[in-house]
């Protein structure tokens, strides 16, 4: 599971058509989510099996650049499956909160496609 959040070739299986990630702390991501749209920042913690803390923001944004905001993600163990709680902070408006919510929605889904997992976006 793990994997999915630090393996370029797994993480376009959920987000994105491509991927670069440098998955320690302090190294860069870049994600082309649909060929128009990058998402970058760096890795803050990188704990396998279990968190992931990075930086994230839009390249080109002037509400929520590259880097501005954080995103955790945790995986906890439960049952058979695994229990995914996603919070991303800093966002600067209700606006934005919602749309990005909406979008961690979207493929915290298709992840739950791929493996037996559950999530909370926050």
């Amino acid at each position: 599971m793990f994997a999915y959040l630090t393996d370029p070739a797994r993480f376009v299986e959920w987000m994105g058509i491509g991927a670069e990630l440098d998955p320690k702390p302090g190294g860069a991501f870049r994600i082309d989510v649909d060929g128009e749209h990058f998402a970058s920042g760096r890795y803050v913690e990188v704990e396998p099996p279990h968190r992931v803390v990075m930086t994230w923001g839009w390249e080109g944004s002037d509400q929520v650049g590259p880097g501005s905001t954080t995103v955790e993600i945790t995986l906890v163990p439960d049952g058979a499956g695994t229990l995914l709680r996603l919070r991303h902070t800093d966002l600067p408006t209700e606006e934005q909160r919602t749309s990005h919510r909406d979008g961690w929605v979207q493929y915290t889904r298709s992840l739950a496609a791929l493996l037996p997992i559950h999530g909370e976006v926050a």
